[in-house]
């Protein structure tokens, strides 16, 4: 089997942290308590690609992320003097979910630190999960002005601290996905593609397909704009990335963690790493929904945009990480217009019309195509008497569509510039 490597980086031999056995304990620890979630086939998927594929459902455990996994297999090994002591969190949401449910099951008080920007509804989700045993601390821009909060909070009060990553007992919790997928599969998969973040979850699955399969690949997905794992093994070594994207913010994570990192390493060439542009992961979300009913993250639909990216082999077996389905309703214009964008069916224009009867109206007739579609007019400034400058977006009804339409923009005695995606100016006016 092959896949489109050419975004990965393979990484060099490292001793390994974690062992198949211990995700195995793991199996047992949080089997009364963790959901065995679907493998389902997708059907769809399967005649896009050409492979069988297979997806790994864990939006539908009861807190919609695979966390529940490592918090609980962690808190479940404190002890009671740990426990007494308390406990804290640092998350991007997810993992405090899990973390919240697994201090009311053992009847632990917790604190959770997420950044201001978590959306709305993984907070109130967080809350639910935990009710009276939580309490809920948002502070700092980024997950990990969020984890320093954590640590400090920490040092303070003697809590103890429960990692959404970087700990072997979370790895282990979340490696028992890997565990689940075998079992569920009547041979093993050639490759598992699994969203990265801070990294726990891909090194619980692949240090146990790398002893429990024989040859199984695993494809590392994270985003364009949060690329920490590719980042560490670049350099040898986990590093700090000076500007995240915060868009997918299931795997925002600035560093990837130290030994997620030491079992990725230690895997070698079963392990590939790439990344997908935050516009697909959109797109990806959207067909989830649309298609297949299933509302997806902007994390859990990482699996599923590199699987539409990558070169595979027709026949393969694939398993793709849905990792969560936390989504906020209020984020969908967002998603809406970054898939439009990803696929080339909008655009945006700075306009300089002259002010005179009839510009606006030789623009439409003699500009837009029939199927061109204006979504936003607004004057953003006036030079002078004669000229007025207007942001104009324009949707088409096919990619293609912009070829002629430039052609008719390049005609036309109006003035027009095409606002790159990117660009200070794209990013500053819309």
């Amino acid at each position: 089997m092959t896949a489109d490597l050419s975004k990965g980086s393979r990484v060099p031999p490292l001793a390994a942290p974690l062992s198949a056995a211990d995700i195995d304990d793991a199996a047992k620890r949080i089997s009364g308590v963790v959901t065995r979630s679907p493998l389902q086939f997708s059907e769809r998927l399967s005649e896009a690609t050409g492979a069988n594929v297979y997806l790994k459902r864990e939006d539908l455990q009861a807190v919609r992320s695979y966390k529940v996994r490592g918090a609980f297999n962690l808190m479940a090994q404190l002890s009671p003097e740990e426990l007494a002591a308390g406990v804290v969190c640092s998350s991007a949401g997810n993992h405090a979910q899990g973390f919240a449910m697994a201090c009311r099951s053992m009847r632990t008080h917790g604190r959770v630190y997420v950044p201001a920007k978590t959306p709305k509804q993984k907070r109130d989700r967080i809350r639910y999960h935990g009710r009276e045993f939580i309490d809920l601390i948002a502070i700092g821009k980024t997950y990990d002005l969020a984890a320093a909060a954590a640590l400090e909070d920490v040092a303070r009060t003697g809590a103890t601290l429960v990692p959404p990553y970087d700990d072997v007992r979370t790895m282990a919790g979340q490696g028992t996905i890997a565990a689940e997928v075998l079992d569920q599969l009547d041979d093993e998969p050639d490759l598992v593609i699994v969203p990265v973040g801070g990294g726990g979850c891909i090194a619980g699955i692949t240090t146990y397909l790398a002893e429990r399969a024989s040859g199984t690949s695993v494809l590392g997905v994270e985003p364009a704009g949060a690329a920490s794992m590719i980042a560490a093994l670049a350099a040898g070594e986990p590093v700090t990335l000076e500007h995240v994207d915060q868009f997918v913010d299931g795997a925002a994570v600035a560093r990837a963690g130290a030994l997620p990192y030491a079992a990725l390493a230690a895997a070698g060439d079963m392990v590939t790493l790439t990344t997908v542009d935050e516009g697909a992961v959109c797109t990806a979300m959207l067909d989830l929904y649309q298609n297949d009913g299933i509302i997806a993250e902007p994390a859990g639909a990482l699996s599923v945009a590199a699987l539409l990216e990558a070169d595979i082999e027709p026949g393969t077996t694939v398993v793709c990480l849905i990792s969560g389905g936390n989504n906020d309703v209020s984020r969908y214009n967002e998603v809406v217009e970054r898939s439009l964008v990803h696929l080339g069916l909008k655009h945006y224009f700075l306009v300089d019309f002259p002010q005179e009867p009839g510009a606006l109206r030789r623009f439409l007739d003699e500009v837009l195509g029939p199927g061109d579609d204006i979504t936003l007019f607004e004057y953003v400034k006036r030079n002078n008497r004669e000229t007025g400058e207007a942001l104009c977006g324009v949707e088409l009804s096919a990619a293609t569509d912009l070829e002629g339409l430039l052609a008719r923009m390049a005609d036309s005695d109006i003035h027009v510039e095409l606002l790159e995606p990117g660009s200070p100016t794209y990013r500053y006016l819309t």
